[in-house]
């Protein structure tokens, strides 16, 4: 019996952690950490350069665990989805992942996923994540699913941790609007 309440007992922690948010430790008014990366956009290949993205406005840089994975998809079918309402707040959106970055390039142009609308970035060894305190902790070298709002002077103004996709276009949209009042 004891045994088997250990194992309950254990079942219930690894759910709980599992059903929790994760906790971005970049804090709202950090300076954002600058990065180059490569991306793809319709599976174009081309270098993101967050320096580049905020001169033209707001950035959200949403990190996901790894290409072709039922949240992560579900996630990039709902920015692609909202895409014109971020632009029409001038804001760039990228997703970063260290996770199946060999994929990218498809991921970014099936019409199930980006559909072609937004780029995504390969972050290859986790570094980029890891500057961003979204490393995944079950999951070593994979990118957690935290979405971050930039504002073009580098400025965290938003910052949402949930490996739940479904918040996280709300949550930054949100963020996005609230920077042009």
């Amino acid at each position: 019996m004891s045994a088997l309440l250990k194992f309950a007992a254990l079942a219930l922690v690894g759910t709980a952690t599992l059903a929790s948010p994760a906790f971005a430790a970049l804090k709202e008014g950090s300076q954002a950490p600058d990065f180059s990366a490569p991306a793809y956009l319709a599976g174009q290949p081309f270098t993101f350069k967050l320096a580049d993205a905020l001169k033209k406005g707001p950035v959200v840089v949403y990190f996901f665990p790894a290409a072709h994975t039922s949240g992560c998809n579900l996630e990039a079918h709902l920015f692609s989805e909202a895409i014109d309402q971020f632009k029409a707040q001038h804001a760039t959106v990228i997703g970063v992942t260290a996770g199946n970055t060999s994929e990218l390039a498809a991921f970014s142009k099936e019409t199930e996923h980006c559909g072609g609308k937004f780029p995504v970035a390969a972050d290859e060894g986790a570094k980029i994540a890891k500057e961003y305190d979204a490393l995944l902790l079950m999951r070593p070298g994979w990118s957690d699913r935290t979405s971050y709002v930039i504002a073009p002077s580098g400025k965290i103004v938003h910052v949402y941790s949930n490996l739940n996709p479904k918040q996280h276009v709300q949550e930054t949209l949100g963020a996005v609007k609230a920077l042009e009042k």
